[in-house]
């Protein structure tokens, strides 16, 4: 009988720590599960905050980057956002006399026309230079402000030219030929002058020749 009860007892005792192996097992089996299960989900979220962030970041720079081009080429600043200059060669060249009768000085418009198959844009003042039997005499610039005009192709847009009328009774200083040049252009135009035949001759007192703004008409224009 005591032998029984020891056997009994052993068995009782490897039982229970077998029981104990086993919740042992089944508790770091759990944990281990529980721990994998959190950790696609951390690395997931982690994952996703980042890629989020480096998504934003990307995107924010990105944008930015964009937009700062953008706003270049609205403005101006690039080269493919811009009207350009109207040049010497788009231009059709030709002068009127605009002189109103009575009027002690004579009025010459000289309009540029754009034939250039595109819109240009053209500012400021020309050069204008009278050729004359005495030798070049260039215009003086009146002073005015001078607005932007941006010329669509086959729009045309004038100024004017001044000058005093000769009515001294002599044959005063022949005029043989007016040379234009387009604003910020070096090539110029000859054209024959309309105007009246010869300017007076002066000690540099009179009136002088006088040239206005891209866009000024003139008398009679």
């Amino acid at each position: 009988m005591r032998v029984n009860k020891l056997t009994v007892a052993a068995l009782a005792v490897v039982a229970g720590l077998s029981l104990t192996a086993c919740q042992n097992d089944d508790a770091a089996t759990d944990q281990s599960n529980s721990s994998a299960a959190s950790t696609p989900s951390s690395s997931n979220g982690g994952s996703g905050s980042g890629g989020s962030a480096q998504g934003a970041s990307k995107d924010s720079t990105g944008k930015n980057t964009d937009e700062g081009k953008g706003t270049i080429a609205g403005t101006g600043s690039d080269e493919g956002g811009t009207t350009g200059k109207c040049r010497t060669d788009e231009l059709e060249v030709t002068a009127t006399d605009h002189t109103v009768e009575g009027d002690p000085e004579g009025m010459v418009a000289v309009e540029f026309t754009n034939g250039g198959g595109r819109d240009c844009a053209i500012s400021g003042y020309a050069g204008v230079d009278l050729k004359t039997d005495a030798g070049s005499l260039s215009a003086e610039r009146t002073g005015e402000q001078a607005p932007s005009v941006t010329l669509e192709d086959g729009e045309s847009v004038a100024f004017a030219v001044s000058y005093p009328v000769n009515d001294s009774g002599g044959s005063g200083v022949r005029i043989t030929g007016l040379v234009v040049t387009p604003p910020d252009e070096t090539k110029s135009v000859t054209l024959d002058w309309p105007g009246a035949a010869s300017l007076p001759v002066t000690d540099g007192s009179g009136t002088p020749v006088q040239v206005g703004p891209i866009g000024s008409a003139g008398q009679g224009g």
